[in-house]
């Protein structure tokens, strides 16, 4: 089969996907799982956090190999590992062993900047932010799909091999990981040329890294990620217990109600990448302050509109009324995407050559919001105000949209791709000259 940038964005968006459901595939039986091994509502906001942590180190990691070695080899080789450590989990008989397992498990996350490259390597620039939003998007929505399917396929499990649904959801979903790396490997090809493929392989040094690494733009973005997917990974992992905590819904329809946010989250995400696109199109200015950075205003817009939504999360989960805080959950996945999308159209054009890399900064420091809000939400629910810890992540995010509206000023826009922290370094060609 010969590659195109269709098919390539097809297989990578449906490995994403699966990578993206085993990711979480433990969020849906939190409940069985603590009952089985004797955990508290801490030590699954523990277990929750755990789920990010091979991310930030791996993500900036595969980003840089992806430039080096090719997008298709290491895709390959991550879908093939955590295929093997989740049929491994499945079979684990203490929660120590369970828990070390499901960390390795949980690196299927790093994914992310692997396909992220590997379509920024076929498409042009005009197109990036829808390409790369489709592709992120409805692979986020591999978490939704784990949430509505895992609990109804395994929910009463009662073999071959397993009696305990959790169990048989680890094993089967390992043997998918390994199947579709050997499809990735097989199918997928490096870059649209060979120049463009081996620019990128040639990028790939420690110093041009590190001067992506620290510039002001990928510092503005990387903490933008941090509160749209790092809020949104934590969510993914945290709404099944809050629903079933904060309101008494059972397993099914807790993880029912949190795959509506996940849903939001992941199918919403394209829509951020062609509005982002669609202005620099038309050259619309959203905030005249900021005239001429189109991308960076899209971006402004929907970091603000998280804020606001969380606040009414809040405020709706407050209220007790568990269908009014399902519609507030959706607006905030809603707003979640919008600026995943926006983020992911800028960063490769920000970084034509380097994509990768920057990706893999990005995507890396991003998840480090998966790692800290959960402890949130567990401390809130242990202090016995479940529904104030997302206020809390709310006032956090602040900060950071400021941050990157002194970004967008034009003055600094323009250059936010060369000027960083660190002086010196290889510089970057503007995506005008991609």
């Amino acid at each position: 089969m010969r590659a195109t940038k269709w098919r390539t964005l097809v297989l990578a968006t449906a490995s994403f996907n699966l990578s993206f459901l085993i990711w979480f595939s433990f969020a849906p039986f939190t409940g069985p799982i603590a009952d089985e091994f004797g955990l508290s509502l801490a030590d699954l906001g523990i277990l929750a956090s755990a789920a990010i942590w091979s991310a930030p180190p791996g993500r900036v990691l595969v980003g840089w190999l992806s430039d080096r070695y090719g997008a298709p080899t290491v895709f390959s080789i991550v879908l093939g590992y955590v295929g093997v450590f989740s049929v491994a989990s499945a079979f684990a008989t203490t929660y120590e062993t369970f828990f070390v397992l499901r960390l390795v498990v949980a690196s299927a996350g790093i994914t992310f900047v692997i396909g992220i490259q590997h379509v920024a390597q076929w498409f042009p620039e005009e197109q990036l932010g829808t390409a790369e939003g489709v592709y992120a998007g409805i692979g986020n929505a591999g978490a939704a799909g784990g949430a509505l399917l895992l609990p109804r396929l395994f929910g009463s499990w009662d073999g071959p091999l397993f009696s305990t649904g959790w169990r048989a959801a680890f094993f089967y979903t390992g043997l998918a990981a390994i199947a579709m790396g050997i499809a990735y490997r097989r199918l997928g090809e490096d870059a649209a040329t060979e120049a463009r493929a081996e620019r990128a392989s040639e990028s790939a040094t420690f110093s041009s890294w590190l001067h992506t690494a620290t510039r002001y733009g990928v510092v503005a973005l990387a903490l933008g990620y941090v509160m749209s997917f790092g809020l949104e990974i934590s969510m993914n992992g945290w709404l099944p217990t809050y629903f079933r905590e904060g309101f008494g819904s059972n397993l099914v329809l807790a993880s029912t109600f949190a795959a509506t946010f996940s849903l939001a989250a992941g199918l919403l995400r394209p829509i951020g990448g062609f509005v982002s696109d669609l202005l620099v199109r038309r050259e619309r200015d959203l905030l005249p302050v900021f005239g001429g950075r189109y991308r960076e205003q899209w971006t402004l817009v929907c970091l603000s509109f998280i804020v606001v939504a969380m606040v009414g999360f809040t405020l709706a989960g407050r209220t007790g009324d568990v269908l009014l805080t399902v519609a507030a959950g959706f607006l905030v996945g809603t707003a979640c995407a919008f600026a995943e999308g926006a983020i992911f159209a800028q960063v490769p054009a920000m970084f034509p050559d380097r994509s990768g890399a920057a990706a893999g900064v990005v995507g890396g420091i991003g998840t480090f919001g998966g790692i800290g809000f959960p402890l949130v939400y567990a401390s809130a629910a242990e202090a016995g105000v479940i529904h104030d810890g997302y206020l809390v992540v709310a006032v956090l995010a602040v900060p950071i949209v400021l941050l990157n509206a002194f970004v967008a000023r034009p003055a600094v826009a323009e250059r936010a791709h060369v000027d960083g922290f660190l002086v010196g370094g290889p510089d970057e060609r503007t995506p005008s000259d991609d």
